[in-house]
């Protein structure tokens, strides 16, 4: 049973399909053949019991007059007092008188099978003619005196002005012959049937699973690592249809998750290589002058102090990094905000005059994004990060621009759809721009136009990473465009929230 169940586990669906429908077939026509068999022999028993009904009264009339004239000694010859069975229809019927101890006491001469031949006769002991004597007139089933007898159709009939009984029985040979011979045809040609449309079946089978073939490849092909092969559609109303729809679904998803995984575990290289050259470039700085100074090479003053400089200028820039990646860190684990309402355009003012002392050389104005007059723009938010934002992209500007160019700091309010608005900041250089390749990354981290990793500029590209994390945490946006006549314009968009005016306090009454 073991080894049965395993080979059926192994076997193709195609086959296992046709297998069970064959076998269902089977059993179908097993039960027609049956079901038919039994009809028939209870339509053919009816059909002998309506022959019996009908002749039975002629049968015992003629019976009993020839048994009667047998009784005669002086008559001629009885025989033509016999009745001829075959002119009833019951050319094999067998007929006996017997009295009331069951005694046969004249039996029906039959022209061709008599008693006496070894012919198969009703076998009537005195438990079957009880059985009939309850239902006279009733056709019942009699067994025969051979083994291999079909059995006898009996009917008992009282005679008349006398105590006999007349008993008339036919053959039921002819009945099990016939639906023997039926149920043999409908077995046969069922089966041979069966196996006809099992074989039409399989490859029609074949055919309608072809879909699930081309699954079965492109599910090998994705096994073997392609996660760009896809499942042929098909209609959606079909199983094969809904199947191909859902594993190209959840294929796009996989692939998806793949290459969003490798995009991160790249960005995560990428981070980890760039980290560890900032901050071994400090760090070579500082042990070079540090081995410099224990072999003597830094006696004189001048080069003394020219020295530590340049490792406080190196330390100070690592800590810068360090602070910056801490930064990153902490937004990367979505801590909670301070949050509290804030004006971009006081931020926008702080910023500008701080520009203004940083760099003395250059012409910052606060303007307003549509005109020369800015106007208020609140929000909610945390007032520290915000403004390292502002700070960030000023810096960013400074750096990246002729010295002597002047910048522009627009602060306003922007209406979106669905009548909601945005409180807007921008921060407006005027130098080279940004090419358009570099446009798309800037925000990425440790991203550098110069590739060369030099630092005149003195960037880390970190600082652009950490206004895209701010803003993004305050649920706004970040967005580069071209400034009109030349340079580059960062745009911050936060969400906007008017500013709640304080509640005048209730002044009670001055008694005097």
């Amino acid at each position: 049973m073991k080894s049965f169940r395993a080979q059926w586990r192994r076997t193709s669906l195609r086959t296992k399909l046709v297998t069970v429908m064959l076998g269902l077939m089977i059993v179908a026509i097993f039960a027609t053949a049956v079901g038919s068999a039994h009809t028939l022999r209870i339509a053919m028993t009816n059909q002998i019991d309506k022959q019996l009904n009908v002749s039975k009264s002629t049968m015992a009339y003629g019976l009993n007059k020839a048994y009667l004239y047998s009784l005669n000694e002086d008559s001629g010859s009885h025989d033509a007092l016999d009745v001829d069975a075959t002119l009833l229809g019951l050319s094999s019927a067998y007929a006996d008188i017997r009295d009331q101890d069951g005694e046969i006491v004249y039996v029906m001469p039959r022209s061709r099978v008599g008693p006496s031949n070894g012919t198969d006769l009703p076998l009537l002991n005195m438990e079957e003619i009880q059985q009939l004597a309850a239902h006279p007139n009733s056709p019942a089933t009699v067994p025969g005196a051979f083994p291999t007898s079909a059995g006898w159709r009996t009917v008992m009939i009282p005679l008349k002005s006398s105590e006999l009984n007349l008993f008339l029985s036919m053959p039921l040979d002819n009945v099990n012959r016939t639906v023997n011979q039926t149920a043999v045809l409908v077995l046969s040609t069922g089966t041979l049937t069966a196996l006809l449309m099992s074989m039409i079946a399989y490859g029609l089978t074949g055919r309608s699973l072809k879909p699930l073939i081309n699954v079965e490849r492109t599910a090998s092909m994705i096994a073997k690592g392609d996660l760009s092969q896809r499942v042929k559609d098909y209609p959606a109303e079909t199983e094969v249809g809904r199947l191909s729809r859902s594993l190209n679904a959840m294929l796009a998803q996989i692939e998806k998750a793949f290459n969003d995984r490798e995009a991160s575990e790249r960005k995560m290289r990428r981070f980890i290589q760039d980290a560890s050259h900032e901050l071994r470039t400090p760090l070579v700085t500082i042990q070079g002058y540090s081995e410099f100074y224990r072999y003597g090479g830094l006696a004189e003053p001048e080069a003394m102090d020219s020295a530590m400089g340049r490792i406080e200028s190196e330390s100070k820039r690592m800590a810068r990094l360090v602070e910056d990646l801490l930064m990153l860190a902490r937004l990367d684990e979505q801590r909670p905000m301070e949050k509290q309402p804030v004006d971009l355009l006081v931020l926008g003012q702080d910023a500008v005059e701080d520009t203004k002392v940083r760099a003395p050389d250059r012409t910052v104005k606060l303007v307003g994004l549509v005109s020369d007059r800015p106007s208020p723009a609140s929000t909610v938010g945390d007032d520290a990060r915000i403004r390292q934002v502002i700070a960030n992209l000023i810096t960013n500007a400074l750096r990246y621009t002729p010295e002597g160019s002047p910048l522009e700091v627009a602060v306003g309010v922007r209406s979106l759809v669905a009548g909601t608005m945005d409180a807007v900041v921008e921060i407006r250089d005027h130098g080279p721009g940004i090419p358009a390749e570099d446009a798309k990354r800037i925000f990425e981290r440790f991203y550098r136009s110069d590739s060369s990793r030099q630092r005149e500029t003195g960037g880390s590209g970190l600082g652009l990473a950490i206004v895209a994390a701010i803003v993004q945490q305050h649920g706004g946006s970040v967005a580069l465009a071209d400034t009109p006549g030349g340079g580059a314009t960062m745009s911050i968009s936060l969400p906007y929230e008017p500013l709640r005016e304080p509640k005048e306090p209730e002044v009670d009454d001055i008694e005097d």
